[in-house]
């Protein structure tokens, strides 16, 4: 099996949580896993074949191809799945234009299904979300995830009529001060540009009030506080959202 390319057809989890997301949200679009011979040292290999099973997914041995793909060595299993493409479904969404992190891309992910938002528009050029460091990263998240490339923010903005609150340095008003009331798209821009001033005039802009210690808060954090408050109310007296 070959590296990881832009533009291939598959592509694969490294480890076992995430190949065990992959197994229970998308096993339709499994081709095989890999597993290393270590594997029944862990404790998550018993689910691995249970799904396996359950969905006829082969299960090969593969001590090389683990060691090829895996760049770390506790690395004990690998899901090879063909490339998905999604519509975005009505909800809450939020838009990212042009991120280009990787490790951020994932986190962002989590921290979206943490919060319950599932819905994921990218606005090229962006990052690549099924480079296995973006799977890894998001823990498997992407799986659980409407996920869907626009080419310019325009056709996204034209596609829904959503309340826009694009999250800027500029934004008109602080976030405290906005309360959603009906379906919304959180906005946030580049890791090192953020959104630039066209974005002013799209829906309502706010800006995450901090210290002048810092110059700005990097996009997972900004993003992370964002899903905290404009979901506030759905996590009112619950520990755990299900």
């Amino acid at each position: 099996m070959k590296l990881y390319k832009k533009g291939a057809e598959t592509s694969y989890t490294l480890g076992v949580f995430p190949t065990i997301e992959l197994l229970k949200n998308k096993p339709e679009i499994v081709k095989r896993v890999v597993v290393s011979s270590k594997i029944e040292e862990n404790r998550g290999y018993p689910l691995i074949k249970e799904l396996c099973q359950k969905h006829h997914i082969t299960i090969d041995i593969h001590d090389p191809t683990i060691k090829k793909l895996s760049p770390k060595a506790n690395c004990y299993a690998i899901g090879v799945f063909e490339i998905f493409h999604e519509d975005l479904e009505e909800g809450n969404h939020v838009v990212l234009v042009n991120p280009m992190d990787m490790g951020n891309m994932g986190t962002i992910m989590r921290t979206m299904l943490g919060f319950n938002i599932m819905n994921l528009a990218i606005v090229r050029p962006a990052v690549d979300i099924y480079d296995p460091k973006v799977v890894r990263a998001s823990m498997g998240a992407i799986f659980s995830l409407h996920v869907k490339y626009y080419d310019r923010f325009e056709d996204y903005y034209q596609e829904y009529d959503h309340e826009m609150y694009p999250f800027m340095l500029k934004g008109a008003k602080n976030i405290h001060q906005v309360k959603p009331t009906g379906a919304y798209s959180l906005i946030f821009g580049n890791e090192s540009s953020g959104l630039d001033d066209s974005f002013l005039h799209y829906g309502q802009s706010v800006f995450i009030p901090h210290s002048n210690r810092i110059d700005s808060l990097n996009l997972s954090q900004s993003l992370g506080i964002g899903l905290y408050h404009f979901t506030a109310h759905e996590f009112e007296n619950k520990k755990v959202l299900r």
